[in-house]
């Protein structure tokens, strides 16, 4: 819980707004991804297998490898990264993603982007078997999940939701604004939203008068990387927001939600860093987990 404190008309009021712990919720996810791969394992003699394809040194990327990777082997399923050097031609890589898609002991294969600019991003995410798509950007996932099928879910959005859903089991009927329309994020997170009965309007940046969407809004999701663009009179009371952005600015690393503005009028609220970031990690595992499930079927 966090504490923040009103002064209305000299009276203090003490409100209680629920601090959205992301690390807490990723470690209980991850624990309860543990027991499920080892239950495979008793079911099917067999573990789930995550493959990430890391191109270039760029330090960023090595570092989020590293963590997915012993995030993998802490939960019990079998890892490998495939790494190649800044100036791989594109066909290596494409022909290792088919060597990928055949091989029965990979569940999920995940290429770190950003990619080189010699290597077409799209052709790569499209050779990628959809069954082992454990980033929900290959196109028939994507339309799938548009269509309300089953379907790999980008993790971040994924990750959202689960917070989300935390909070507030029921969302049927609830008015959610999404701001941020990216790929990566806003559209998915609309549909998954969607798919719970919310009534959702997508914004962004050039939303005319956003605040004023804002202002309706039961929850908001802000994606948009701009920093601190939510302020707390964008806020009415009671509201969950969720925080995606992560923006690097002269006091440090910030959100796109004003924090402490916000804290004031919300429900519910993710930090930055500690709210969304851990959520993402453990949901690549979960979609590895969830592959390897369909493909036993």
């Amino acid at each position: 819980m966090y504490e923040t404190l009103h002064r209305t008309n000299n009276i203090l009021d003490l409100r209680y707004m629920i601090l959205i712990d992301g690390k807490k919720a990723a470690s209980e996810l991850r624990e309860e991804l543990k027991k499920e791969v080892s239950d495979l394992k008793t079911k099917y003699n067999k573990v789930p297998g995550l493959t990430v394809i890391l191109v270039g040194d760029m330090t960023p990327s090595q570092i989020y490898v590293r963590n997915k990777e012993k995030s993998a082997n802490e939960v019990g399923l079998k890892s490998e990264v495939i790494k190649y050097p800044d100036s791989v031609e594109e066909k290596t890589v494409l022909e290792k993603i088919k060597e990928l898609n055949q091989d029965e002991t990979v569940s999920g294969i995940l290429v770190q982007l950003p990619l080189p600019k010699h290597i077409d991003k799209q052709k790569v995410i499209e050779t990628i078997d959809p069954s082992k798509d454990v980033d929900g950007f290959h196109p028939m996932n994507v339309g799938n999940l548009s269509s309300g099928y089953e379907s790999s879910v980008p993790c971040t959005p994924l990750g959202c939701y689960l917070l989300i859903k935390k909070i507030e089991p029921n969302l049927s009927g609830k008015k959610a604004v999404v701001v941020g329309r990216s790929n990566l994020n806003g559209k998915p997170m609309t549909q998954l939203l969607l798919k719970e009965n919310c009534t959702v309007t997508i914004t962004h940046s050039r939303t005319k008068d956003l605040k004023a969407e804002c202002l309706e809004a039961d929850i908001i999701v802000a994606a948009v990387g701009i920093p601190e663009l939510v302020k707390g009179d964008w806020v009415k009371k009671d509201t969950i927001v969720i925080d995606v952005g992560i923006n690097k600015t002269e006091k440090g690393i910030v959100g796109d939600v004003a924090f402490d503005e916000v804290s004031k009028n919300a429900r519910a609220l993710t930090p930055v860093p500690g709210g969304v970031g851990p959520m993402t990690i453990a949901c690549l595992l979960k979609n590895t987990i969830d592959c390897f499930k369909r493909s036993q079927n």
